[in-house]
């Protein structure tokens, strides 16, 4: 006898089947996931739809339900490395020493230079005052008399004497300047501080011996002679007066031969060399017969720029007095 099946019966009996091949294509999907899935994750996705690889049939789809949170494995903990540094060192702290004053460093700048010390001014008087007039008259800076009193005269020759010099031109008279002034003139005579007059030289032709040169014996002559190293002032051949000179070095020679005086002046100051040539008669270019202080003061010792040197001051002036322009001059061996 044939039993028969409900139709309850079939329909859960079909149910169940259902469910069962749900499962298996469930765990064959789970157990086959690629290295790439995380173990334990679902096999389908929200939308997605898994197919059985043998049946064909198709898996049932699996909705998330609404406002269901799916948990999502946590992935597994990396370790994390703690960096490797050295273990702080502890800091030996060397103890701190007293601290010294420190020394004033020097000042790189150079310390100003003393003020002049002043000798005399103007409103001073005495003997110092004259003697100061007598030199500075002896370089042709003071005309006239001397005296004890330091006055605009006495002010105005020291300031030009400064000036040349390239001092400060203040016209009062400091060591500098006295010491320059010692340095180019000689002790005054008692004649120079008491304002006489140098007396003329009174020719004597018979008694003149000098360096007889046939260039000399016309008209009025310098006679210059370097063997005897003397000027003869010669008027028509006679022989008036003569004193000692000095020349040239043999790198600055006095030049030889016959020239004229072309120019004469009392106060000159050299261009080139900057020495005062006092009482110049000009016959060769800037070579001139000229009174030198350092003629007097040294001899021989020493020698001009070129020019002829004199140091009998008084026979000089008279001299320069007597010369006109156009008078010869002859330099001669």
């Amino acid at each position: 006898m044939q039993t028969a099946t409900s139709p309850l019966r079939a329909t859960a009996g079909r149910r169940r089947t259902l469910a069962l091949v749900g499962l298996a294509t469930l765990v064959a999907a789970t157990t086959a996931c690629s290295p790439d899935q995380t173990v334990g994750a679902a096999a389908t996705r929200v939308g997605q739809t898994a197919t059985s690889g043998s049946s064909g049939i198709p898996a049932p789809t699996t909705e998330t339900p609404t406002g269901t949170a799916v948990e999502t494995p946590p992935a597994a903990p990396s370790t994390v490395t703690p960096p490797t540094s050295a273990p702080p060192t502890p800091t030996q702290q060397t103890p701190a020493r007293p601290t010294q004053p420190s020394k004033p460093t020097p000042s790189a700048t150079a310390e100003p230079e003393p003020a002049p010390v002043i000798m005399l001014r103007a409103g001073d008087t005495g003997p110092k005052v004259r003697s100061l007039q007598a030199r500075l008259r002896q370089l042709s800076w003071f005309d006239g008399d001397v005296s004890d009193r330091y006055g605009s005269k006495t002010t105005a020759a020291v300031r030009g004497f400064q000036a040349k010099r390239g001092f400060d031109a203040t016209g009062t008279l400091d060591e500098r300047t006295w010491d320059r002034l010692v340095s180019m003139t000689h002790r005054p005579t008692t004649d120079e501080l008491a304002n006489v007059k140098p007396k003329p030289v009174e020719p004597s032709p018979a008694s003149v011996s000098w360096d007889v040169d046939e260039r000399c014996m016309t008209g009025r002559v310098m006679c210059v002679s370097k063997s005897t190293k003397r000027l003869t002032w010669v008027v028509d051949g006679v022989p008036q007066y003569g004193f000692d000179v000095r020349f040239g070095s043999d790198e600055l020679p006095t030049r030889e031969g016959v020239f004229s005086v072309y120019k004469k002046k009392v106060d000159v100051i050299s261009n080139l060399y900057h020495t005062p040539m006092p009482y110049s008669m000009f016959f060769s270019g800037g070579q001139a017969v000229h009174y030198s202080s350092n003629f007097a003061r040294l001899g021989y010792a020493g020698a001009s720029h070129g020019c002829v040197n004199v140091r009998n001051k008084p026979l000089l002036i008279q001299l320069y007095g007597e010369v006109r322009i156009g008078d010869q001059v002859v330099v001669h061996w």
